[in-house]
């Protein structure tokens, strides 16, 4: 051996010592120092102030979707290319904070102390001058048929409950011939419908009505237990039997008398916000003013069912958006009640700490009807057990005076263009009737977004962890692909994230001493535009699903209930809605603002599909 020919290998094995004594010796430092962010203060750190990050992940879908996938789920992908995923989306600024709250795993937020109590009255009282509110007067201009127009056919006799039953049995079984098919309602019995509308039509002769929801037609999502429907929540491969017992909401649904038409549609497993859903027994639902645009999800049926006419009440669950997503981007009214206020007993638990049941309405009053009706303690689900009684005895008033509307106007223009007109328009509508606007600032927003993201994929990942395992091939790919970045959430980030929970019900808290509610654009963006490869593959479109998400996830972090209210439409013919939020357990107020609301629209634009059940 000459003179030098032993150095490259002994600097070789030299260099690979030190890696493996920095791998095996030296300890890895994770997030910053406690005293790194001991100033970040409640919301007067400057970077609390910024917007959401609008991500990173180009649009997939068809091949490029499924090789993603199948990467994602591999060995290299878990290592090497979620983390990346992870961090170009920014999910990891929580491990680099030191937020010394404690976590919040529920939001559950007890009611405010009220010196006077008085006023509380009795729900039902209130329930028939709703009713005159939301009476459509029959015109040449398109309108909405809603629960009294239901209630006014079947009091004067013009027609029955089992005659409107066979009007939508017939839609049914025309859509389903469609070319074009909504795809609204996934299952259906005509015998059942005809039973309960039978039962209704025989309660109605002997004017014995059980509740103002007798002889309405309500479809429930597929998340919901409805006896003697599968209870798939939008997959192939759950509920291989019919269902057996009914969810709370379907039993008090029944017990008031409403025709349940069906299970509705929805994005697989609530895992999505398009309501895009390729697999073999649900397609994916089309948004009715525009079937070649997504409904919103994931609600994605029951947003279709009633702005397609099929009924004028359907029921969604709300973990982020779900409900208010798919109202918007239909053109109808959703409420995502407070967390606890309407029993989430018989559905399926996808994210236990962040869902909230509430009606889809063609108006506020009759979402306010829905409500008073499906909300109260339920002993089989404890979030709700300690809740306020309902109220709406303050609904209606002749004006908004001594209201305070916050609004953090960085924010609120986050969105698109035709977008902020509208609901612009709308905020100076509102304070036409008295109200005032209170310039504000949202903290930390980013961190809410983040923190949103890590308890919902976590705690769908923990409860769809045996089905990932053993039915990874009936699932969607768009629901792989979420699952998988579920599965790099660590233990430190689900704590992190419901420190920050803690934080964000604080601030709320301060803000709701000094303003009645909140307002935001519904959606950043109007339905997006379905594309060919979607139907069959699905899509995965993270920057469209951030800005759709936008405004809806600090309520679903913190519990607070939400109205979306349709306020116009884009020059292509698209709904644009406005948002209020309001502290807990005040949905009265949302009602009473969204009331006033409504009247800011002259026109009310016709779906390209509609069926008119009472025409």
């Amino acid at each position: 051996m000459e003179d030098g020919d032993w150095w490259p290998p002994l600097a070789a094995w030299g260099a690979m010592l030190l890696v493996l004594t920095y791998l095996g010796l030296v300890r890895r430092v994770t997030g910053a120092s406690r005293t790194a962010f001991s100033c970040r203060e409640r919301g007067r750190a400057e970077e609390a102030r910024r917007l959401p990050a609008d991500g990173w992940n180009p649009r997939l879908s068809g091949f490029l979707l499924q090789l993603f996938v199948h990467l994602a789920n591999s060995a290299f992908g878990q290592l090497f290319l979620v983390p990346l995923l992870i961090r170009l989306n920014n999910f990891t600024v929580l491990r680099y904070l030191d937020i010394a709250e404690d976590p919040t795993f529920m939001p559950v937020v007890a009611e405010e102390e009220k010196s006077d109590n008085s006023k509380s009255g009795n729900v039902s009282e209130c329930l028939p001058e709703l009713l005159k509110i939301s009476s459509h007067s029959a015109g040449p201009s398109f309108s909405f048929k809603g629960i009294q127009d239901y209630l006014n056919c079947y009091q004067s006799g013009e027609l029955t409950p089992l005659q409107v039953a066979k009007n939508i049995i017939a839609a049914l079984q025309d859509d389903e011939k469609s070319s074009l098919s909504i795809r609204a309602i996934v299952q259906w019995n005509q015998q059942e419908i005809i039973k309960m509308a039978e039962d209704s039509t025989a309660r109605y002769k002997r004017k014995q009505p059980l509740s103002l929801l007798d002889g309405i037609p309500v479809c429930l999502k597929e998340e919901i237990k409805v006896v003697p429907y599968h209870h798939r929540s939008g997959t192939e491969y759950l509920g291989l039997e019919p269902e057996s017992e009914d969810a709370t909401v379907t039993i008090k649904l029944r017990k008031a008398g409403a025709i349940i038409i069906g299970a509705s549609n929805m994005h697989e497993l609530g895992i999505g916000t398009t309501g895009c859903n390729p697999n073999r027994f649900h397609g994916t639902a089309r948004n009715p003013y525009n079937p070649h645009h997504f409904t919103g999800g994931s609600s994605s049926g029951s947003a279709a069912a009633v702005a397609a006419g099929l009924c004028p009440l359907a029921l969604g669950t709300d973990g982020g958006g779900s409900v208010r997503i798919p109202a918007s981007f239909c053109g109808i009214v959703g409420l995502k009640g407070t967390f606890g206020r309407i029993s989430a007993f018989g559905c399926h638990p996808l994210s236990y700490s962040t869902v909230s049941l509430g009606p889809l309405c063609v108006s506020v009053a009759d979402a306010a009807i829905a409500y008073a009706i499906l909300a109260g303690p339920d002993p089989l689900y404890p979030y709700g057990l300690c809740q306020p009684k309902p109220s709406l005895s303050e609904v209606i008033t002749s004006d908004l005076k001594g209201l305070k509307l916050g609004i953090d106007w960085n924010l609120f223009k986050a969105c698109d263009a035709e977008i902020l007109d509208a609901c612009q328009k709308a905020v100076e509508f509102l304070k036409g009737f008295g109200a005032s606007v209170v310039d504000l600032s949202l903290p930390e927003m980013e961190e809410v977004r983040v923190a949103h993201v890590i308890c919902i994929l976590s705690e769908m990942r923990d409860f769809l962890q045996p089905d990932f395992n053993n039915h990874f091939q009936q699932m969607n790919l768009d629901t792989r692909l979420n699952l998988a970045i579920a599965s790099q959430f660590s233990a430190l980030d689900y704590i992190k994230a419901n420190r920050q929970r803690s934080r964000t019900i604080a601030f709320l808290q301060e803000m709701f001493a000094n303003v009645n509610c909140l307002l935001t654009p519904g959606t950043a963006c109007c339905a997006p535009k379905i594309q060919g490869s979607d139907l069959l593959t699905g899509c995965s479109d993270v920057q469209t699903t951030i800005r759709t998400i936008r405004y809806m996830q600090l309520a679903n972090l913190t519990g607070i209930p939400a109205l979306v209210v349709p306020v116009g439409y884009t020059v292509s013919g698209l709904p644009i809605s406005l948002q209020i939020m309001a502290k807990w357990w005040d949905e009265a107020l949302l009602f009473r603002i969204g009331l006033k609301l409504e009247q800011l629209r002259n026109i009310t634009a016709k779906p390209l599909i509609y069926y008119d059940i009472l025409g």
